[in-house]
């Protein structure tokens, strides 16, 4: 399943990374391991962040695409189920039901 990750990374260690040469190295290092679908990099509720499309097959590796961020990055992360164009037309006859059902 498809998940769009997104990231909050704290003014403090931001600009601490900055400071030190780390921040890019570390998100380099973090992408690498994550092979993401899609990365974007903007301001997040006025912090450094981002959105990051990933595959999670398991709910047991949500902690190897999760902890890299906490640690690495002292991020918060959200993490949102999203559809391709193609997923929400697949899901049409369950929303035609529903609405059949309950509207």
């Amino acid at each position: 399943m498809r998940f769009m990750l997104e990231i909050r990374i704290p003014p403090d260690r931001g600009d601490a990374a900055i400071r030190d040469g780390s921040l890019g190295q570390t998100i380099q290092s973090i992408l690498e391991e994550l092979k993401p679908e899609a990365a974007y990099f903007t301001e997040v509720e006025g912090a450094r962040g981002g959105y990051i499309v990933v595959n999670i097959d398991d709910a047991s590796e949500i902690p190897a695409i999760a902890e890299p961020l906490f640690l690495g990055l002292g991020a918060t992360v959200k993490m949102h189920a999203v559809m391709t164009p193609e997923d929400l037309a697949n899901a049409t006859p369950a929303l035609e039901q529903a609405a059949r059902n309950y509207a």
